[in-house]
C-alpha cells in the first residue's frame, strides 16, 4: 500500500514536471517569436532607411554628374563659339584677300594691256626708225664713196687713237683705287685679328736680382777664403756679384736657363741657412732637375695652348726655354704663343690652313733658346733647328724669314711676319711703347673726366673701351645719353686710334647707412 502510494505520488509529481517544463516551454517559445518579430521589425525599418539613404545618394549623385555634364556642355559650346568667331574672321581675311587679288588681277590686266600697247608704238617707232637709218646710210655711202665696211674699220682706229690716252689713265684710276681697298681691308683684319687675341700686355722678364735677409748672409755665402762661392759658380756656371749694396745678391750670365738655376738654387740656400760646398752642389742638382721638368712642361703647355701636335721632344724643351728668355722686356714664349694665334686668325680669314699657320707663328723665335750656344742670328740657327727635326718647308721657311732677310717663298712666313710686327708693336708689349700706352689710357680718361657731371671714368681693355660714371644727382637719363654721344665726339676730334673705341656712361646712385 504504501510502496503504490509512493509509486503513484511519483507518477503525479512526473507529470506534474513535465507539466510545468512544457509550460515553460510554451512561454519560452512564445517569447522568442515576439522577440524575432521584433527584430524583423527592426530589419525592416533598417532596411528603409537604407533604402531611402541610398535613393537620396543616388538623386544626389545624378545631380552631380547632370551639373557636371551641363558644365562640360557649357564649355564645349563656348569653345565652339570661339572657333566659330575665329572661322567667321579667318573667312572675312581669305574674303578680303580675294577681293584683293581680284583687284591685283584686274589691275595687272590693265597694266598688260598698256605695255602690249606701248609694246606695239615702239616696234612702230623701231621700224621707222630703222628705215631713216637705212636711207641716211644710203645717202652717206654715195656722199663719202665707202663701202660699211670700209667705214666701220676708219671709225674703230679713229676710236682706238682717241681712247688710248683716256684707257691708260682709267688703268692708273683703277689700280690706285685697287690699292686703296686692299690697304683698308689689310687694316682691318689686322686690327681684327689683334682684337680677337686679347693678350696680355705685362710682360714678363726674369730678375737676377736676389733679396737677403741681411748683409751678414754676404758673407755666408762668399765662405771661407771665398770657397762657397767658388763652389756655387763652378755648379751653375753664372757669376754671383756681391756689393756694397744693401739688402741684395745679383746673378749675372748669358744663358737665361743657368741664370734662373742660379736664382733658385740661391734662394734656397738663404732659406735653408747650411751654405757650404757639398750642400750648394746637392742643391744645384735638384733645381737643375727642377728647372728642366719646367722647361719640358712649358713647353708643352705652349704647344697645346695653341692645338699644335706631333712636336719633336727637342723642339718641345726648347720651345720652353723661351720663358726664361725676354726681348724689350717682352717674354719670348708669350710673344711666341701671341703670334701663333694672330698667323691662325689671320690664315684663316684670307683662307689658308690656320693650324699650319699657328705651328709657324709659334716656332718662329726658336733659335732664340740657343742663340747664345751658336754662331749666327736666331732666324738661321731656329731654321737649321727645325730642318734637322723634321719640321716641314713651311715651318723652316717662316722661322728663316719673318725678318725679311730673304725673298718669301711661302705665304705662311708673310702671315708669320706680320704677326711678329703686331705682337711687338701693340701697346704694352714693349718697354719703348710702354709709356705711349700709358699716355694714351691717361688722355681717354682726362677727356672724359672733362665732361659736367661726370665723376669717374675708367679706360678698359688696353683702350678699346672707356667707362664713364656720372653723378645721378646731377644728371639724368637724357644728358647721360648726351654726355656718351659728347664724349665719343671728343675722342674722334681729339685723338688718333686703331679701330674703334666704345663709351659707357652709367648714372650710380650709392646709399650708405651704418648699424650700431
Amino acid at each position: 500500500m504504501d510502496l503504490t502510494q509512493i509509486l503513484i505520488g511519483g507518477i503525479g509529481g512526473l507529470l506534474l514536471g513535465l507539466a510545468g517544463a512544457f509550460g515553460y516551454l510554451f512561454v519560452a517559445k512564445r517569447d522568442a517569436k515576439t522577440q524575432s518579430q521584433r527584430l524583423l521589425d527592426d530589419a525592416k525599418r533598417d532596411a528603409e532607411t537604407l533604402k531611402k539613404e541610398a535613393e537620396l545618394e543616388l538623386k544626389e549623385l545624378r545631380l552631380t554628374q547632370t551639373q557636371e555634364t551641363e558644365k562640360e556642355i557649357n564649355k564645349l559650346r563656348s569653345e565652339i563659339r570661339k572657333q566659330e568667331s575665329e572661322l567667321d574672321k579667318k573667312q572675312a581675311t581669305v574674303n578680303q584677300q580675294v577681293d584683293d587679288l581680284r583687284k591685283q588681277e584686274q589691275f595687272v590686266e590693265a597694266t598688260q594691256n598698256r605695255l602690249k600697247s606701248k609694246l606695239e608704238n615702239a616696234n612702230q617707232r623701231e621700224r621707222e626708225l630703222q628705215e631713216i637709218l637705212d636711207k641716211q646710210r644710203q645717202q652717206l655711202h654715195k656722199i663719202t664713196g665707202l663701202s660699211k665696211d670700209d667705214a666701220v674699220e676708219r671709225l674703230l682706229k679713229l676710236l682706238e687713237t682717241e681712247l688710248a690716252g683716256e684707257m691708260g689713265g682709267r688703268i692708273l684710276a683703277h689700280e690706285q683705287k685697287m690699292k686703296e681697298v686692299c690697304d683698308a681691308k689689310s687694316r682691318e683684319m689686322l686690327l681684327v685679328s689683334m682684337q680677337r687675341f686679347a693678350a696680355a700686355h705685362t710682360a714678363e722678364s726674369t730678375t737676377s736680382t736676389i733679396d737677403i735677409p741681411n748683409d751678414e748672409m754676404k758673407g755666408r755665402i762668399i765662405g771661407r777664403e771665398g770657397r762657397n762661392i767658388r763652389a756655387f759658380e763652378k755648379e751653375t756656371g753664372i757669376d754671383v756679384i756681391i756689393d756694397d749694396t744693401p739688402g741684395v745678391v745679383i746673378v749675372s750670365g748669358f744663358d737665361p736657363v743657368r741664370r734662373e738655376v742660379a736664382r733658385q738654387s740661391l734662394i734656397k740656400l738663404i732659406a735653408d741657412g747650411r751654405i757650404h760646398p757639398t750642400r750648394i752642389e746637392e742643391i744645384v742638382n735638384e733645381t737643375h732637375a727642377e728647372v728642366e721638368d719646367m722647361i719640358r712642361l712649358k713647353g708643352a703647355e705652349a704647344c697645346q695652348e695653341v692645338d699644335i701636335h706631333g712636336v719633336h721632344d727637342r723642339v718641345v724643351e726648347n720651345l720652353g726655354r723661351l720663358y726664361f728668355r725676354t726681348s724689350y722686356s717682352q717674354n719670348v714664349l708669350r710673344h711666341s704663343v701671341e703670334v701663333a694665334f694672330l698667323s691662325g686668325i689671320l690664315a684663316e680669314m684670307i683662307g689658308f690652313d690656320g693650324q699650319l699657320a699657328r705651328r709657324c707663328g709659334l716656332l718662329h723665335d726658336i733659335g732664340k733658346a740657343v742663340d747664345h750656344e751658336m754662331e749666327g742670328g736666331h732666324p738661321k740657327i731656329g731654321a737649321d733647328m727645325l730642318k734637322r727635326y723634321g719640321e716641314g718647308p713651311e715651318v723652316v721657311h717662316a722661322a728663316l724669314g719673318h725678318h725679311d732677310e730673304i725673298i718669301t717663298e711661302y705665304p705662311y712666313t708673310m702671315l708669320v711676319a706680320t704677326a711678329d710686327a703686331c705682337s711687338a708693336s701693340r701697346p704694352g708689349a714693349r718697354r719703348e711703347s710702354l709709356e705711349r700706352y700709358v699716355k694714351r689710357m691717361e688722355e681717354l680718361e682726362t677727356i672724359a673726366r672733362e665732361f659736367a657731371g661726370v665723376t669717374q671714368a675708367f679706360a678698359i681693355q688696353a683702350g678699346r673701351e672707356v667707362r664713364v660714371i656720372a653723378s645721378a644727382k646731377d644728371t639724368d637719363d637724357k644728358k647721360a645719353a648726351k654726355i656718351c654721344r659728347d664724349i665719343a665726339q671728343a675722342f674722334e676730334q681729339k685723338l688718333t686710334y686703331p679701330g674703334e673705341i666704345k663709351v659707357t656712361v652709367v648714372r650710380e646712385s650709392r646709399f650708405v647707412e651704418l648699424a650700431k
